[in-house]
């Protein structure tokens, strides 16, 4: 879809399945509300709207008054698409967020094993990852310890998991870039080392580089854990970023049990200024979907 046949929002009141308005031409870095928080969107979220084209899509992103964008996938996308990504978003005004940095290993176990090739192995995808991160203007890349080693001890597998952590912020420090740590919950994920804030935490705290932080994804915790706020508060000062998603069902704000409108409401008044990455689906199908999810992160943001 090109530029010029996007639709886009007419008024946030009275809503409802009201139609966007077709615009003549482009607007540029001008959009339809202000957010107070710098929610990041996923390729994807909006392809009814603005067609299946990156850059157009980043645009509509834009237009509807979103700051931040983030693609667990840019790793893998051609570096044309890269470079057309980040000249997009320099223009409109969107802060690109995370991408994952390395290859996750789901079922077997690689950073907690402590075996020399599978570091190697790790280390190698951050250094790449380093050059994602300069040609895409990202200043955080998701890291996921990956799978238990059932023959060690937690203790063990934990001390293998700082020291990769350790090298590998020693060659993201010089930079000034940061992975993020993602506990991942029992239910999507069995199985995994990282599960829960106080864990990520301690691993931080060993590690003690700016460039090893924590990804609090509060779909994740609220099933892993609960208790959203009081461990925002206890790892506050190793949090760097924040995902979304409801739960049950993984969609936007309002389609489940999780009380958004306080957690925001709470890292706002905390003073974070960082992304809050929307990494859930649409509980609504097409257009109606797309138009469902941007007036609930309206009602969220109201606080």
């Amino acid at each position: 879809m090109k530029r010029r046949q996007f639709i886009q929002y007419s008024s946030v009141t009275g809503l409802g399945l009201a139609q966007f308005p077709t615009i003549a031409k482009k607007q540029q870095n001008k959009s339809l509300r202000n957010f107070k928080m710098k929610y990041a969107p996923h390729l994807g979220m909006f392809k009814h709207h603005a067609g299946d084209d990156p850059v157009d899509q980043l645009n509509f992103m834009a237009d509807q008054g979103f700051t931040a964008f983030e693609d667990n996938g840019m790793k893998n996308r051609e570096i044309q698409t890269q470079e057309a990504m980040a000249r997009t978003m320099q223009d409109r005004g969107l802060e690109m967020g995370v991408f994952v940095a390395h290859k996750i290993y789901w079922q077997e176990p690689n950073l907690a094993s402590g075996k020399p090739d599978l570091r190697n192995e790790f280390l190698d995808n951050i250094r790449t990852s380093v050059d994602v991160a300069k040609r895409v203007n990202a200043r955080w890349m998701t890291v996921v310890p990956g799978h238990v080693d059932l023959r060690q001890d937690i203790g063990y597998q934990t001390a293998h998991v700082i020291e990769s952590l350790k090298q590998a912020s020693e060659i993201l420090e010089p930079h000034n870039l940061t992975m993020v740590l993602e506990p991942l919950n029992f239910r999507n994920h069995p199985g995994l080392f990282l599960t829960k804030a106080a864990q990520a935490y301690q691993i931080c705290q060993a590690v003690n580089s700016p460039a090893c932080k924590i990804l609090f994804d509060i779909y994740h915790q609220q099933i892993q854990e609960g208790n959203l706020i009081p461990n925002i508060e206890k790892s506050w000062d190793e949090i760097a970023y924040f995902q979304i998603g409801d739960n049950p069902g993984r969609n936007e704000p309002t389609t489940g049990e999780i009380n958004y409108k306080n957690v925001f409401k709470y890292i706002h008044e905390r003073g974070f200024e960082g992304i809050m990455g929307m990494e859930h689906g649409n509980s609504k199908p097409d257009k109606e979907g797309e138009i469902a999810l941007i007036k609930a992160y309206e009602e969220v943001d109201n606080f």
